[in-house]
């Protein structure tokens, strides 16, 4: 009978042991995401899954990454600076994606509907900050499974609340030339954002910032709270409302 015995320490043998455990070990994942907190979030859920991730954040570096590359997984988000995501997925879908999985993430649930009608495998719904949802859903539409179940309580990340602030400001700046920018994709890039940083407040106010241009500026007053917030941009007034 074979004796156990533990594996040598060493850089070698510590890859050797992460590829053994880690589910989406060799699977690439190209993000075409222009929010850094949730970029942030999907790199920690790809690291801890033991998948390889790459980074576009216009749908211009998505089709020119696309161009030389071929990932086993792309997450096209919907709002984009340069135009909606669901133009992509129908690029793709039409061209043949070959080995990519290609699925929708938007922080708006009503994407749903033209994301599957554009060709995407699948929608995921932000916040995406479930390890166990994550590995489920990529594994299950690359292995041809149903995911399955997630335990209540199943591990959640945490993404650098850095990467949120720096969201916020540029969100602001955003919203200061707003006159010379898409109002929507303002609203839009806001509402996601809000809704990964579990921020109903914030939410709130962007779903009411496409009504007027007092509206918008009352969204930019809850974005600046936030920035001056500093300490714990996760902690919130519960008995906060959005500005009317």
């Amino acid at each position: 009978m074979p004796t156990a015995c533990a594996l040598p320490e060493g850089p070698g043998f510590a890859n050797i042991r992460q590829q053994q455990v880690l589910p989406l070990s060799g699977v690439t994942v190209l993000a075409v995401e222009d929010s850094r907190f949730a970029s942030e979030a999907l790199r920690l859920l790809c690291q801890r899954s033991g998948a390889r991730l790459r980074r576009a954040e216009t749908l211009a570096a998505a089709r020119h990454h696309l161009a030389v590359y071929r990932p086993d997984v792309v997450l096209v988000d919907l709002g984009l600076p340069d135009g909606n995501g669901v133009d992509l997925i129908r690029e793709l879908a039409k061209n043949g994606a070959g080995a990519s999985v290609v699925l929708a993430i938007s922080g708006d649930p009503d994407g749903w509907s033209a994301a599957m009608r554009a060709g995407a495998a699948g929608f995921l719904e932000k916040p995406v900050d479930s390890l166990a949802r994550f590995q489920q859903v990529i594994l299950g539409h690359l292995t041809g499974q149903p995911p399955g179940a997630v335990a209540v309580g199943a591990q959640r990340i945490q993404p650098d609340r850095q990467a949120l602030r720096d969201d916020l400001i540029h969100a602001a700046n955003l919203i200061e030339t707003a006159c010379d920018g898409p109002q929507q994709y303002i609203v839009d890039f806001v509402r996601g954002v809000a809704r990964s940083a579990h921020d109903p407040a914030l939410e709130g106010a962007a779903v009411h910032a496409h009504t007027s241009a007092e509206a918008l500026a009352g969204l930019g007053r809850v974005l600046q709270q936030r920035i001056r917030h500093g300490g714990d941009l996760f902690d919130r007034v519960a008995s906060e409302k959005p500005c009317q």
